[in-house]
């Protein structure tokens, strides 16, 4: 036997069908993509690896989603369509709980919403299945090779869009792409979130408030950076951040708390190798800020593990280039695009590359901030009847410092379905739908575009 390389016999692969649409992970921007497709009519199947839709939301157990709102006194929401719909219905269904700036949930709630906006809008969705390879001829991608238990099997598309966050899709149609930050290409830490419960939080909000009074001179107190470094000199804590990156908490659930905090760094997160490695290590994290928390904060005394989730967070990997590559100066300047298709306002949330905390590449933006996202970064270059929603989508590398959070990643997941159902109804291609109708489309299924659509959303509170 050959030690280097095994040669597979050819086979022939069953198909398992043929879709108008099919869209490869069911995250955030799956979810948008697969729920906006379907509701044009489309026939739709998402293939997702895990066995709930919703992605670092649910699998990856991130139960908070932001930003719903511009960086402005009085929150004015730039967000809406399926993003929004997602977070009014999470609170009408008593798992989660909703002000201008983001919905926090229970994460086991989510995956039942999910399913049930799957199954209204007719998506079918096939878990449990990775996918393998994209069928490409002459330029265009025809369907995509997927594994599962039932085997190999070739799945037909009119339309793919790629939403795995590595651009999986995209990469095995040949696609260009660029991975990291320009000098090594290296990525984002990786974070494993965990939750927690037995928590006062109660006690533990008077001990923050009280830090913050008396440690003023930290740059940014509320992360308790001060008890972690204690903790480090103290020896109950090795040196793998610096500071809290969210505590998300919902009065649903009174004594649990989301822990966004451990740090994994230089992991190449399409390596299955790498992936297995930062997972392990992430979880011995998990255990020793569970130590450090009911050492150091009051009202922690008595917590206990409840769970770490299927998936780790991954931040950062292929960006697939596009018609556009959306860069830091438009983000920062707050651009305007004539092809927009949805508002994006977080900060550039860039967490540190070489070690614990966050990246001197961060930015955090003044007032009323916010940009436009513009349809052509979808795109891809090279292959026809392809779109790109999410994380993966083509920018630089500290644009997706802002681009790559759950509001934006729904709304450019519904954009790409709702385009690729156009398309199929006009004979176009990706690169030749109908702007103007795209947005016509968008607006009409809630989406925001512009002041105007931001004016019409604002004169209502929702769930706030």
């Amino acid at each position: 036997m050959n030690a280097e390389m095994f040669r597979e016999d050819e086979k022939k692969i069953p198909v398992a069908g043929e879709w108008d649409v099919v869209v490869v992970g069911g995250g955030p921007a799956g979810v948008g993509a697969a729920v906006a497709a379907a509701r044009a009519g489309m026939k739709t199947l998402v293939i997702e690896q895990f066995n709930c839709l919703g992605g670092v939301a649910t699998a990856g157990g991130h139960g908070h989603i932001s930003n719903y709102e511009e960086h402005t006194s009085d929150g004015r929401r730039i967000a809406g369509g399926i993003a929004n719909e997602i977070a009014d219905r999470l609170v009408e269904m008593g798992v989660g709980a909703r002000n201008p700036h983001a919905v926090d949930f229970e994460v086991e709630g989510l995956k039942l919403l999910l399913d049930r906006m799957a199954e209204e809008a007719g998506v079918e969705v096939l878990y449990h299945t990775f996918f393998c390879d994209s069928i490409v001829e002459d330029g265009v991608i025809g369907g995509i090779i997927i594994q599962n238990k039932t085997g190999r099997q070739a799945v037909y598309a009119k339309r793919v869009i790629d939403c795995t966050g590595d651009g999986d899709v995209a990469y095995h149609a040949g696609c260009d792409y660029e991975v990291g930050r320009p000098t090594d290409h290296k990525c984002q830490p990786v974070t494993l979130m965990f939750t927690i419960g037995g928590v006062d939080m109660e006690r533990v909000n008077n001990f923050r408030k009280e830090y913050c009074e008396s440690h003023k001179d930290e740059p940014a107190p509320w992360k308790l950076c001060g008890v972690y470094e204690k903790a480090v000199k103290d020896g109950n804590m090795r040196r793998f951040q610096t500071g809290n990156m969210g505590w998300w908490y919902t009065p649903t659930r009174p004594d649990w708390l989301g822990i966004n905090f451990t740090h994994v760094i230089y992991i190449d997160t399409t390596k299955a190798e790498d992936l297995t490695r930062a997972t392990i290590e992430a979880r011995k994290q998990c255990y020793e800020t569970i130590d450090v928390y009911r050492k150091y904060i009051p009202g922690m005394e008595n917590i206990y593990m409840i769970s770490t989730p299927n998936t780790i967070g991954l931040r950062e990997s292929r960006r697939i280039m596009g018609a556009y590559k959306m860069t830091e100066e438009d983000i920062k300047s707050m651009a305007r695009f004539d092809d927009t298709i949805a508002y994006g306002s977080f900060f550039v949330d860039i967490h540190a590359i070489d070690g614990p905390g966050m990246d001197p590449t961060q930015w955090h933006p003044p007032a009323k901030f916010k940009y436009q996202i513009p349809y052509r970064i979808l795109v891809p270059n090279k292959i026809d009847n392809l779109w790109v929603a999410g994380r993966c989508v083509s920018c630089t590398h500290v644009a997706l410092g802002s681009l790559r959070v759950m509001v934006p990643c729904i709304g450019m997941g519904q954009a790409a379905g709702l385009a690729a159902a156009q398309s199929i109804q006009n004979g176009t291609t990706a690169r030749t739908v109908d702007i103007n109708k795209l947005q016509a489309d968008l607006k009409a299924s809630g989406m925001i575009l512009d002041e105007d659509d931001i004016a019409t959303a604002n004169h209502f509170t929702v769930n706030a």
